[in-house]
């Protein structure tokens, strides 16, 4: 079987957040680095579990969770971009999830569109 892409592209999105919490945790951030782990890797495993969705609409819904998600993990790393909490780069990391919310906005439109018809 194929491999997804955005399943492929949100696994490596997660590896990159686990990397920067354990650079957040050096440099002693503890509350910004949780939030933007939880949400950061949470896309990953939603991914994993939409794909088994039963059926459309349940596939649906699922993704449009996941987008809200990979909106939330945009907020935090540009959060902290932006705060001088720490003097890491995010931008890398906020170019990927642009990147996934694309992907995931386009998958739940072409989706609601194939269900319509």
């Amino acid at each position: 079987m194929k491999e997804s892409i955005i399943k492929t592209k949100s696994y490596k999105f997660s590896l990159g957040i686990i990397s920067l919490y354990k650079e957040l945790l050096v440099e002693k951030e503890f509350v910004l680095s949780k939030q933007l782990l939880r949400s950061g890797t949470s896309i990953g495993a939603n991914i994993e579990e939409a794909l088994a969705g039963q059926s459309k609409k349940d596939f649906i819904a699922k993704m449009s969770i996941l987008s809200k998600e990979a909106r939330e993990t945009k907020y935090w790393l540009r959060l902290l971009n932006d705060s001088e909490l720490t003097r890491l780069k995010v931008d890398h990391l906020l170019l990927d999830i642009d990147e996934l919310i694309r992907m995931l906005t386009a998958i739940v439109k072409t989706t609601q569109q194939n269900l319509n018809n």
